[in-house]
């Protein structure tokens, strides 16, 4: 490279988005994701030895999968190529194949691959890369914001291993920023600017996980605020809102208001009042709650207040948990206000709760009160010996599949758990089960 590219080349990186300049360049540079990347672990020790098999980065918008690749490109002594799989073909991967045979053959060199967002790749076009990844060809990078196990060849998920990368935490997000702002190199630091407590805090909150958003912000906050007339450029709380576009809602994820939210949020369920959860349900999501926890939540919900009147609330319920894991946000939003509503408007019932509560109480009072002979296990030589299995009545061999014997320790007769209510699918269940009691006893 010659004194006017690298000129070039410095021009364009001081001219590049602050998100890109800041971008780590070694591994020991990289902030958060501490799971895989601690100096104990795996994926350190492999980049730090320049040992990296084939892997796939998995995980959101933010969290620094390309940043990844970028920091095993400047470590490696292998060439290191890059694609997009939004707009890379065939052609583009048989040219870096063929180059990596040339490298490999020529001069006993191997070729690095990184495939950003791999998911977008048809099957075709995975299967090509297969036989190369196989035989060593090529050493396969790939990034994905869907899970691979859904997106992803299954025979390339065989032949890599799989780094699950996780929304940054608050702290994360925090360190990133306060770099941001002092690195006079490639951050912001020439620019004299600070930031108070409570605005790094909301943008670390609200940037949800993502270092990129933060970053944007705080570029955006800096380079659009007058200096106050000690010469400093000051971000307070009102300035952060404006940069990343929402503003502050009560909601400190570790103070009253957080319960008190979530409290509100699952007494509207219970409640059959679809709006105001649907209202704290937003307010938890603007705020940047989990929705994994939301999710959660529901799921208790679904079972714990409407129970049998309605058993598809806790299969939607349960269905929805898993969706919004694979969609992720801002779709997810939708999944759960389905949820939400669909829990809040079904016919209520606390039986079920109701009878673990008391039987795991009568468990704590009584102890281990012996099971009755006839239920107990019989399949083995000897228990007729012991009387185990003697004298049980086998349910299918009688009218309705039901007959009348004791299920519970005899020290426990006549006592009743499960009380249901007489709301939706539970008047139901009375029924049968009051039809059953009668017509045996006939």
């Amino acid at each position: 490279m010659d004194i006017f590219q690298m000129m070039e080349e410095k021009n364009r990186e001081k001219e590049s988005p602050l998100a890109s300049r800041l971008r780590p360049r070694t591994i020991d540079e990289v902030i958060g994701q501490e799971h895989i990347l601690a100096k104990d672990k795996l994926l350190y020790r492999a980049i730090k030895a320049d040992k990296l098999s084939s892997v796939i980065f998995y995980g959101p918008p933010g969290t620094g999968k390309t940043t990844l690749a970028r920091v095993i490109a400047n470590t490696t002594r292998s060439e290191f190529c890059q694609i997009n799989a939004t707009i890379a073909g065939k052609k583009d991967m048989e040219m870096v194949v063929e180059e990596a045979k040339r490298n490999l053959g020529g001069f006993n060199k191997k070729t690095i691959l990184f495939i950003d967002e791999i998911h977008r790749f048809n099957k075709g076009q995975q299967d090509y890369l297969l036989p190369f990844v196989e035989d060593g060809t090529i050493t396969l990078i790939g990034a994905t914001t869907e899970n691979p196990y859904f997106e992803v060849n299954g025979a390339l998920i065989s032949r890599s291993q799989i780094f699950e990368l996780r929304p940054l935490s608050i702290e994360n997000v925090k360190s990133i920023i306060e770099r941001a702002l002092t690195d006079k190199e490639r951050g912001m630091g020439s620019f004299n600017a600070d930031i108070t407590d409570d605005a790094l805090e909301f943008l670390a909150d609200q940037a949800g996980g993502d270092a990129r958003r933060a970053l944007n912000a705080i570029e955006l906050g800096v380079m659009t605020t007058d200096r106050s007339e000690d010469g400093k450029i000051h971000i307070d709380l009102s300035i952060a809102e404006e940069c990343i576009q929402k503003r502050a809602v009560l909601f400190d994820k570790d103070g009253d208001n957080h319960y008190d939210t979530i409290s509100a949020f699952i007494k509207s369920m219970r409640g059959s009042d679809p709006d105001a959860a649907v209202y704290y349900l937003a307010k938890m999501l603007y705020s940047g709650e989990s929705i994994s926890f939301i999710a959660r939540r529901i799921m208790i919900c679904a079972s714990e207040d409407v129970g049998n009147a309605d058993p598809n609330a806790l299969v939607v319920a349960e269905a929805a948990a898993h969706a919004v894991e694979r969609i992720g946000m801002p779709e997810a939003q939708i999944i759960l206000s389905q949820a939400v509503t669909y829990v809040a408007t079904a016919p209520k019932s606390n039986a079920s709760y109701i009878a673990i509560e008391e039987a795991m109480n009568k468990v704590k009072e009584k102890g281990n009160l012996p099971i009755p002979g006839h239920l107990q296990d019989a399949h083995y030589k000897g228990a007729a010996k012991l009387g185990h299995g003697i004298g049980y009545k086998y349910a299918h061999d009688y009218k309705n599949h039901y007959v009348k014997q004791q299920y519970l320790p005899y020290e426990l007769s006549g006592e009743e758990f499960y009380r249901p209510s007489w709301n939706g699918y539970e008047a139901k269940i009375n029924e049968h089960m009051k039809k059953l009691k009668k017509e045996a006893e006939d």
